[in-house]
């Protein structure tokens, strides 16, 4: 049975044929209530590679237990770090898209289309690649905002593109950027951001360096993820000029009873609090963005767990959001994987040329 499914865009002999860029992020809730995080929770924890479960057994425990307790708990979460904008992944990732285009106007000519799409929520990876053909554009660059390569995070984000091609009948040409946790712009960004804010506010006794965990399994199977989140953090630390005994690098967010990647950062904020650490910063550069688990798992929560253990200050340091440095490198990220795919305008006269030439061989205008 054909898997075309998606009617082709309307096509005119002569159009010039553009480059698109598309920047996919994990996804948010589009409101910070109960109703909007069901939803949410459903796509997002129905998803194949973001939970490796028995499909079975896992839609009895995510419709009978998970999506009857969490969304109200998870709404809490999130009213708690709502900007007045919407989510503020949604709200930096948007502004990420217009500062890397506006970036690259003065760089790359004729411009790439950029958006951004969102593995779960709004707005689509589906919706964004549709007006991304509607508009002309024949080649895609896929750019994955996650720097460290997870199954479950850059994987999804991948699939959800390749889902989308599977139902076309013109397949557009597609480059990826599966990842780029060593990448020598993404490394520097990260650096400065963190010299900028311990310019303003001075230094700490420890830098913990907190990653997203996934479950150790997933290490075992050959995801690359563990390795890449060590390698950025020893390259962020030679970067800052720091010792091996000024800086942690931990997993947060673990879910369920296996045993994921650790050390885990909460038992690390504590025992470091145990310790009578006078200053703890906490750094996440496995998101570009901030978001809930940076600005409610960390800030927030992170912080409660260091002081309420005996700890002293305790500062988280923002993600890389719209820092000039980081939009260079997204920047030149872009640039690289777009090299020898950038076409030449042709002239108004060459293309009315193109255009006739067509008709003359049969074309239908």
């Amino acid at each position: 049975m054909s898997r075309i499914t998606l009617p082709e865009p309307a096509y005119q002999h002569g159009s010039i044929d553009k480059v698109g860029v598309l920047l996919i992020n994990l996804g948010t809730p589009d409101a910070a209530n109960a109703k909007s995080l069901r939803v949410y929770l459903k796509q997002f924890l129905s998803a194949p590679r973001i939970v490796e479960f028995p499909r079975w057994l896992w839609w009895l425990i995510l419709n009978g237990i998970i999506l009857n307790i969490r969304p109200g708990k998870s709404a809490k979460k999130y009213a708690q770090i709502w900007m007045p904008e919407g989510s503020p992944l949604k709200v930096h990732t948007e502004r990420q898209t217009e500062l890397v285009t506006a970036a690259l106007e003065n760089q790359i000519s004729p411009t790439p289309v950029i958006e951004y799409a969102m593995i779960v929520g709004n707005p689509s990876v589906s919706e964004k690649l549709r007006q991304m053909r509607e508009q002309g554009c024949n080649r895609i660059l896929v750019v994955s905002l996650f720097p460290q390569y997870a199954a479950s995070s850059a994987g999804c984000a991948l699939d959800s593109v390749f889902t989308e091609l599977g139902k076309m009948r013109n397949i557009p040409d597609i480059r990826t950027v599966k990842h780029y946790h060593d990448d020598p712009g993404y490394i520097a960004a990260l650096a400065q951001n963190i010299r900028d804010y311990w310019e303003k506010h001075g230094r700490p006794d420890r830098l913990v360096i907190s990653f997203h965990g996934v479950p150790r399994k997933t290490l075992e199977k050959g995801d690359p993820y563990h390795c890449e989140c060590q390698k950025t953090g020893r390259l962020l630390a030679e970067a800052l000029g720091l010792t091996s005994d000024q800086y942690r690098i931990c997993f947060q967010s673990r879910f369920g009873f296996s045993q994921w990647l650790s050390p885990y950062t909460a038992e690390t904020l504590k025992e470091l609090g145990k310790q009578k650490t006078g200053r703890v910063d906490v750094v996440c550069p496995g998101f570009v963005s901030d978001c809930l688990e940076t600005l409610e798992e960390i800030a927030i929560e992170g912080k409660a767990i260091f002081t309420e253990a005996g700890g002293g200050e305790f500062h988280y340091i923002s993600s890389l959001n719209e820092h000039p440095e980081w939009i260079k490198a997204l920047g030149t990220i872009v640039q690289t994987h777009l090299t020898g795919w950038m076409p030449r305008h042709p002239s108004g006269e060459e293309a009315e040329q193109s255009r006739k030439r067509a008709l003359t061989l049969g074309a239908e205008e």
